[in-house]
């Protein structure tokens, strides 16, 4: 009898085992995810891209990395230009690093020097490129996962509990206890911050955040100028609070935590985060990710937040993020507006975009199911003509 007992033990074990191994290899399966190639490409789109590409090889828009154009799952484009950045940044020096030959010794060569070749544009030598603030658009993309997986109430939760006591003055603690994690979501948190329109070559506040030794006191230090949700301003500080807020319901760097609710989900598995002094992963601008994989977020939107049959973001995320929370951002009578870290361009219909220095560019388009990336390093004060117009024109030639 206890013979027969450890053989269905052992039975049962092997058959559980199995069982076990059938779940991950289908979960593996599940979260594969490769693009297909485009087996058909209308002509004024073939004709559009080889222009585009023609003036990139003549540096018309300065320092162009690479191109990846989407439609659906199918790749249209993808091209790598290969620049030489040791030629490049020689010779260069400011207060946003210093070139290959310029640098006084090793220590002035580390991740927030813009210039030297070493991790800008590319980490490494990979092929993850920087994406600068297109990081704010990624981290905003997570806090919707946060809320799809119950770590986060809603958009409309309240600052103040995110922070401990003393860490913020009596005036900011009032302030955050009407503020919302939508507020600065939207750029509309109401703190002092000088830096839209700015060069990093200029006295900013994100150069300044960038040089402190924590960047969420800074970002607490700045003076109130306008009742949450009141003023749209432009604040890197704002976006960095995202990586606390993450951290403090997570238990976990928004790195970490973004890999397992949202990286492995779309089978992104290369990537590089940068941290802050206090060891926070830099959600203002320190992501670097291949273009196909950024392409993945734009996708996943396209989606509305579902990929591989899973629900990656509330149903209504996508709508509110890609909706413009605030019209005519530049108080000029336009229709450009922002979303949730998202900059919602005037076109009808409108596209969502995520933009960041140097000339990083993700395009939505969701009428016509088109995804685009750029991918550029135009830091060095070299003349050149924007390259977003166009390219959105190259992406509109494959309208049906």
């Amino acid at each position: 009898m206890q013979k027969n007992m450890f053989f269905i033990a052992v039975l049962l074990f092997f058959t559980a085992a199995c069982q076990e191994e059938e779940r991950s290899i289908k979960e593996a399966e599940l979260t594969k995810f490769t693009w297909k190639t485009a087996q058909k490409i209308n002509a004024t789109f073939i004709t559009a891209i080889d222009t585009l590409s023609s003036h990139i090889k003549n540096g018309d828009y300065g320092y162009i990395d690479e191109l990846f154009i989407a439609k659906q799952d199918s790749v249209l484009y993808h091209e790598k230009f290969k620049l030489d950045y040791t030629l490049i940044s020689k010779d260069k020096k400011g207060k946003m690093g210093c070139g290959s030959n310029m640098c006084t010794d090793s220590s002035v060569i580390h991740l927030y020097n813009y210039y030297h070749p070493k991790y800008h544009p590319f980490y490494l030598d990979s092929e993850m490129h920087t994406l600068q603030s297109v990081t704010k658009s990624v981290a905003s993309t997570i806090v919707g996962a946060a809320i799809e997986n119950g770590q986060l109430t809603s958009v409309e939760t309240p600052l103040f509990p995110f922070f401990e006591e003393g860490q913020l003055s009596d005036t900011i603690a009032n302030h955050f206890k009407k503020a919302t994690i939508e507020d600065v979501l939207t750029m509309q948190l109401g703190l002092k911050w000088a830096e839209f329109g700015m060069s990093l070559e200029m006295e900013t506040d994100v150069s300044a955040m960038e040089l402190s030794e924590d960047w969420v006191a800074y970002t607490l230090n700045r003076s109130i100028i306008a009742p949450p949700g009141d003023q749209w301003n432009y604040n890197s500080g704002a976006s960095q609070l995202l990586s606390h807020i993450i951290k403090q319901v997570a238990n976990e760097n928004i790195e970490e935590y973004g890999d397992r609710v949202l990286f492995q989900k779309l089978g992104i598995s290369d990537y590089y985060w940068k941290k802050t002094p206090t060891g926070l992963s830099d959600t203002e601008g320190g992501l670097y990710l291949k273009a196909g994989d950024l392409a993945k977020i734009g996708l996943l939107y396209l989606q509305d937040g579902i990929w591989n049959e899973e629900r990656i973001l509330p149903d209504d995320w996508v709508e509110n993020a890609l909706g413009k929370q605030v019209t005519d951002i530049y108080q000029d009578g336009g229709k450009e507006g922002y979303g949730y870290q998202w900059w919602i361009t005037g076109d009808e219909p409108p596209l969502a975009v995520g933009l960041g220095y140097g000339n990083q560019i993700l395009v939505i388009v969701p009428e016509e199911n088109i995804v685009g990336v750029v991918y550029a390093w135009n830091v060095f004060d070299n003349e050149a003509k924007y390259i977003f117009r166009d390219f959105v024109d190259v992406l509109m030639s494959l309208k049906d």
